[in-house]
């Protein structure tokens, strides 16, 4: 099901905040927040005013955003407790289908990257291969802290960019 812009600018906070809370990993916070902001009148404005919303947070409330994201092919993708959208895009890079080599590969590039920056690898696997997926988490090993934190919070803004792109079919 789709919504409108006009029917979501219509929306008043709670409703907006139960219709669009899932878009950045479990943080409706940022929903609340971006509600204040109406009227959108195009999906790039609002998810202009929730991206603004994630850079005017705190540091801390960024690093929760980012530490609620599951890694990929992670504990949760095994034990099937992944959020529908999460769940719906590891599979769709084929997560959900690793050869052993390619899950052993990801498990332990998670590891190294979660001792080396203390929160999950994250990067919008739309349109990507598990190859690919792979090699962008082998290179981000080597930025520094600052540097994947903020790509972190980059590639958290272009899956909500997805995510609202399918909630609104614009």
């Amino acid at each position: 099901m789709t919504i409108s812009i006009a029917q979501i600018d219509a929306l008043e906070r709670d409703a907006f905040v139960a219709q669009l809370g899932s878009l950045y990993e479990h943080s409706p916070w940022v929903a609340e927040r971006a509600w204040r902001a109406r009227p959108f009148r195009s999906r790039d404005a609002l998810h202009a005013a929730m991206e603004a919303t994630v850079g005017a947070a705190t540091r801390e409330e960024q690093l929760a955003l980012i530490r609620a994201h599951p890694e990929l092919a992670g504990r949760l993708a095994v034990a099937g407790q992944l959020t529908d959208a999460s769940r719906s895009e590891q599979a769709g890079a084929g997560l959900d289908r690793c050869t052993p080599q390619e899950f052993a590969r990801l498990q332990a590039l998670n590891a190294d990257y979660r001792r080396k920056f203390d929160f999950p690898f994250i990067v919008a696997v739309r349109r990507l291969t598990r190859a690919q997926i792979i090699s962008q988490l082998e290179k981000r090993l080597a930025h520094s802290a600052d540097q994947e934190f903020e790509a972190c919070l980059r590639e958290i803004g272009r899956i909500a960019g997805f995510r609202l792109h399918d909630l609104t079919g614009e």
